[in-house]
């Protein structure tokens, strides 16, 4: 589409050159031959039928056509109408406001170097910690980062994001500790 553009651009340029040295009466004539020729295709095609632009034809006589006050878009013998021409041009700016506008990098940015050495670090330091109380400490330091964001760091570092607690269960304690009950209740004197 673009070699086409600028094809389509250099030949009307040429064109318009030739036109400088020449008359008002030449043009003026010239004019109303394709005014004619305009009224003949229109009259073949039929009312029903619509003329199809390339892509490159509706960017050019978008490109030309809308300097034009809206007045003179409608006195203009043309086969579209003036409105088509201004949503042409207004598609046009719009792709290419949205093609330099548009993000280098899609998706969610990546965590912060530091954010992620900081939650290395809070887990390493405290093992029986998960993510969420990870990321309790981080809000605490007026850190902003999503439980997500600290679940994904863990697991990108090979870490388990909610270890097995380093507390013992109820049954467990019981055991360690009956040898110490069992001697209390041994030593107790009898009355």
């Amino acid at each position: 589409m673009l070699l086409r553009l600028a094809y389509l651009t250099i030949t009307n340029t040429f064109a318009a050159l030739r036109l400088l040295p020449t008359s008002d009466r030449y043009k003026d004539a010239e004019i109303l031959v394709l005014r004619h020729q305009i009224t003949v295709l229109e009259r073949q095609l039929g009312a029903d039928t619509r003329v199809k632009f390339a892509p490159e034809d509706r960017a050019f006589l978008a490109a030309l056509l809308t300097s034009l006050p809206r007045e003179a878009l409608r006195r203009l013998r043309l086969l579209v109408r003036p409105d088509t021409i201004l949503r042409w041009h207004r598609d046009l700016t719009r792709r290419r406001h949205a093609r330099t506008c548009r993000p280098k990098r899609r998706g969610r940015p990546p965590t912060v170097r530091s954010i992620r050495a900081l939650v290395l670090r809070l887990v390493r330091e405290n093992p029986g910690w998960g993510y969420r109380r990870v990321h309790g400490e981080l809000t605490t330091l007026g850190i902003k980062v999503a439980p997500s964001t600290v679940w994904e760091t863990l697991k990108q570092a090979g870490l388990d994001p909610a270890p097995k607690r380093a507390s013992t269960t109820w049954a467990d304690f019981l055991c360690s500790q009956a040898d110490a009950l069992l001697a209390a209740i041994s030593s107790k004197p009898s009355p």
